[in-house]
């Protein structure tokens, strides 16, 4: 596997500047700096003994954070997972409920406290990325940065090529937008479709709105990455090159913060 090292002192703008608090956060390895901010304003993390709720309060290298209890620091080694999750696992960091976690996986392989970029529903399977890298996450996940997830989809129904190209020009369901990148046919009742964003279950809610039942829904792809060679269950880590593709990705239309 591939990990790369950053001194922490490298990561910090100035000592009189700091860091964006969910900045700091999502170099921690917390999670990305978007969920980084939810835990922020849900008044999850304290600075130097204090909730703070603020989004863009700073911080120093001098600063005590706390996040549930835990002291945070700069990871010193960055660590790039692809997992093949299978159907009946959770993309979570805990269950009330007590299923299987997808994290449960990389137990004993990988040490470092990484979380998942993006999710899987609980009865879909396929590629998620696991890393401890804010920044990457934040490219993997913001549009802008176009970088497209294929899955692949099996149906119980016929599925008439119109549903798809509705699904191309644009849909809007319940007050949210849904738009494919693209897709191909793949057979009656398969095809494959390629999203830039993906909303949460957005797949499942389109084919509900057309009355259409999933029987198997499988990520295959994000970006240059393929779920190839990779077993049910089991995982990889990221080449060199990909971690750098997706590094280097610049945004593509129009940008949103």
């Amino acid at each position: 596997g591939w990990t790369s090292s950053t001194k922490t002192g490298s990561l910090l703008m100035s000592e009189d500047a700091g860091l964006r608090l969910q900045l700091f956060m999502a170099r921690c390895g917390v999670a990305s700096r978007r969920h980084c901010e939810k835990l922020i304003t849900d008044g999850q993390v304290m600075v130097n003994g204090c909730v703070v709720t603020v989004l863009g309060s700073r911080v120093l290298a001098t600063d005590s954070v706390k996040w549930r209890g835990q002291v945070l620091r700069l990871v010193q080694r960055k660590v790039y997972v692809a997992l093949h999750k299978p159907v009946g696992i959770l993309c979570s960091n805990r269950d009330d409920q007590g299923r299987p976690l997808a994290g449960d996986l990389l137990k004993g392989a990988v040490t470092t406290r990484v979380f998942h970029v993006g999710r899987l529903d609980f009865m879909s399977s396929g590629l998620v990325f696991y890393t401890n890298d804010g920044d990457l996450a934040r490219i993997v996940t913001h549009p802008s940065n176009g970088v497209r997830k294929e899955y692949v989809i099996d149906t119980a129904d016929d599925l008439p090529e119109d549903c798809l190209r509705q699904y191309q020009r644009g849909l809007r369901i319940g007050g949210d937008q849904y738009r494919l990148a693209g897709y191909r046919v793949l057979g009656p009742r398969r095809a494959q479709l390629m999203l830039q964003q993906g909303r949460n279950r957005e797949i499942r809610r389109v084919m509900e709105h057309f009355g259409i039942q999933i029987r198997r829904l499988q990520r295959t792809r994000i970006g240059i990455v393929s779920l190839k060679g990779i077993a049910p269950g089991t995982f990889r880590f990221l080449r060199a090159k990909e971690t750098e593709w997706f590094l280097s990705r610049k945004p593509v239309g129009p940008h949103r913060p």
